[in-house]
């Protein structure tokens, strides 16, 4: 399994966020990386409230939050998210933080077997309600200490005694996901489909059961979140030949899309880029 990626792939305006957090990805546990890609973590003390938008990946997050500047006003607590199909907002403000599991794309349905992965797509909710045994003092353990090596610790002794079968739908899961991620040649459901020895409603199947969201989506977020990444750190894009390089049609099918995931086109969004880059020195 791969070691955490450092890039900041889904993440909008990264240097406007990491100025203003301490961001950190660390490996869990090696029984663990079968179904869980890395660990999170987030602190911030904001002298103004900021809000971080996202691109999200298609994974499933199980979070244990602290939202304050104590713990009487502010307990910590789990959540639940799935799959976010639209740009997903956080508003930061005051002191607090947050420690994450990203499980892998395909991954978090041998944790949570009795339902299909795309009951909890589009949701965030208390993280009891899909592991009942997370308390108040299970978020409290993980989330307040100020090292990260006990974080990391509470992290996988709490994942570490979760009930979790091998699923070889799940492993296959992961398998296709990080083909459709790594491959460019892959850029019809269907052709990807047959290459794999699967009918495309055996494959849909397979991800909502197991992903959540559907394998176009999977496509084209991957799609976006490149271009995304482009248009934050490079000052010549060539946009037509980065929408062919993606598989789209021609330039206005990547700006269009974009557009609608991002909120502004790529154009406008990496001129911001650029001109955050040129006040920050980078």
């Amino acid at each position: 399994m791969e070691a955490p990626r450092q890039d900041t792939r889904g993440i909008v305006d990264p240097s406007g966020l990491l100025n203003r957090v301490r961001f950190r990805r660390h490996e869990p546990a090696e029984p663990l990386r079968r179904y869980v890609e890395w660990y999170w973590l987030i602190d911030w003390d904001l002298p103004a409230p900021y809000a971080s938008h996202i691109v999200p990946h298609p994974a499933v997050n199980l979070t244990f939050q602290w939202d304050g500047a104590d713990e009487a006003g502010a307990p910590p607590y789990g959540e639940v998210t799935g799959v976010a199909l639209g740009l997903y907002t956080r508003k930061l403000a005051g002191r607090g933080g947050v420690c994450g599991v990203k499980f892998r794309p395909g991954g978090f349905r041998p944790y949570a077997p009795e339902a299909p992965v795309s009951r909890w797509t589009g949701r965030a909710l208390p993280a009891q309600e899909v592991f009942p045994r997370i308390t108040a003092d299970t978020a409290r353990a993980i989330v307040t200490p100020a090292d990260d090596h006990a974080r990391v610790t509470a992290l996988d002794a709490f994942l570490l005694s979760l009930p979790c079968a091998p699923d070889p739908q799940a492993d296959l899961a992961v398998d296709l996901v990080r083909s459709i991620r790594t491959d460019r040649t892959v850029r019809r459901v269907g052709d990807f489909a047959e290459a794999r020895g699967l009918s495309v409603r055996a494959l849909q199947r397979l991800f909502s059961a197991h992903v959540g969201v559907s394998p176009k989506w999977v496509l084209l977020r991957y799609r976006i979140h490149e271009a995304l990444e482009q248009a934050g750190t490079r000052e010549d894009v060539d946009w037509a030949g980065l929408a062919a390089d993606l598989g789209y049609a021609d330039q206005a099918h990547l700006v269009r899309d974009f557009t609608a995931t991002v909120g502004v086109p790529p154009t406008a969004y990496a001129a911001e880029a650029q001109a955050e880059r040129a006040g920050t020195g980078r």
